[in-house]
C-alpha cells in the first residue's frame, strides 16, 4: 500500500468534484475547491475521521469494500478505480521489472503486416521492435543508444522543438498527457523497478511539463484515433493509430495504417520504398 501516493489520488479527485456533479446544492462559497473531505465520507457510507486518515496517509488499508464505497463517491471511471486499488494494495501486482523481451510471433507479425508502420512499446514507452515502414516513419531506432529509443525521453527532455522530437506529431500535448498517464499506472504496477522510477525521476527533475501533469494524478486518457506526422520525407501523412495489447508482457504493439486507396496511403507506400532503399545504404556493424 502506497499511502502517501493513494492520499494524493483521492485529494486530486475530490477537488475535481463539485457539488452539484453528486446531487448537492452548491450553497454558500467554499473556501477550498472540490467536495469537503466529509462530504465524501458521507456518500461513501465511511466514517469522516477514517476518510481524513486515508488522504492524509496515516489510515491502515482499507478494505475492497470501502474502496468501491469511495471510487462511487468520487465517481472514479473504471480505470481510475482500478488504479485506486492498485495504490491502496488490494489488487494483483506483478513483480519484479517490466517486461522488454518481445515475443518472436509478434517479431514476426511486425514484418508480414502489408502497408503497416508498426512498434512494440514497454510499459516505460521504450521502443523495444519495429519494422522498416515504422523506421521511415518515425527514425531508425536501430541507430540509437536503448536509453534513447525511449518515446517519454524524446518527448519531455528533447532539446530543442519539442513537436520535431516527436516526428512532428499532430496530437503532441495529447500524446504527452498519455505519457505521464501510463506512466503513473506502470509506477503502480511495479513499484520495485528502478527503471520506471528511475525514468519518472529524470522527467520530474528535468521537465516542469512533465512535474505539472504529473501533480495532476490523472490516469486515464481516450487513446488517439489517428495522427499526422508531419516530419516525413514524403510531406505530411495522415495515419489510423491502433494500439493492441500484449497481456502476458505488459507491452503495446502501436500499428499505423492508412485508408486502402487514400492519398496518405500512396504516401505511406513511398515513404517505405524511400526507407527501404535508405536502410539498405546503411553501414552495417562487421
Amino acid at each position: 500500500m502506497d499511502k502517501d501516493e493513494l492520499g494524493a489520488f483521492l485529494r486530486s479527485r475530490r477537488e475535481r468534484l463539485h457539488p452539484e456533479d453528486v446531487g448537492m446544492p452548491s450553497g454558500s462559497r467554499r473556501r477550498t475547491p472540490g467536495l469537503r473531505r466529509e462530504e465524501i465520507a458521507v456518500l461513501a457510507h465511511i466514517s469522516i475521521e477514517y476518510y481524513v486518515r486515508l488522504e492524509q496517509g496515516r489510515a491502515p488499508r482499507p478494505s475492497a469494500e470501502v474502496l468501491a464505497g469511495i471510487a462511487g463517491a468520487l465517481r472514479l471511471t473504471d480505470a481510475e478505480s482500478d488504479h485506486l486499488h492498485l495504490l491502496a494494495g488490494t489488487a494483483p501486482t506483478p513483480s519484479g521489472v517490466h517486461r522488454r523481451d518481445v515475443r518472436p510471433s509478434v517479431l514476426a507479425l511486425l514484418e508480414r503486416l502489408p502497408q503497416t508502420a508498426g512498434i512494440v512499446l514497454s510499459v516505460a514507452y521504450e521502443v523495444l521492435a519495429w519494422n522498416d515502414l515504422a523506421a521511415a516513419l518515425m527514425e531508425d531506432f536501430a541507430a540509437l543508444e536503448p536509453r534513447d529509443r525511449n518515446l517519454a525521453r524524446r518527448a519531455f527532455l528533447s532539446p530543442g522543438d519539442p513537436e520535431a522530437a516527436i516526428y512532428g506529431i499532430s496530437d503532441g500535448v495529447e500524446f504527452k498527457v498519455g505519457v505521464v498517464t501510463r506512466l503513473r499506472s506502470a509506477q503502480a504496477r511495479y513499484p520495485s523497478d528502478r527503471a520506471i522510477a528511475d525514468l519518472i525521476q529524470d522527467l520530474r527533475d528535468g521537465s516542469a511539463e512533465f512535474a505539472r501533469l504529473w501533480e495532476r494524478h490523472d490516469v486515464h486518457v481516450p487513446p488517439p484515433l489517428t495522427k499526422t506526422f508531419s516530419d516525413t520525407p514524403v510531406g505530411p501523412i495522415t495515419v489510423d493509430c491502433d494500439s493492441l495489447t500484449i497481456g502476458e508482457r505488459d507491452q503495446h504493439l502501436v500499428l499505423y495504417t492508412a485508408p486502402v486507396g487514400s492519398r496518405d496511403a500512396e504516401n505511406l507506400a513511398l515513404l517505405g520504398v524511400i526507407g527501404a532503399q535508405a536502410l539498405s545504404t546503411r553501414p552495417h556493424a562487421s
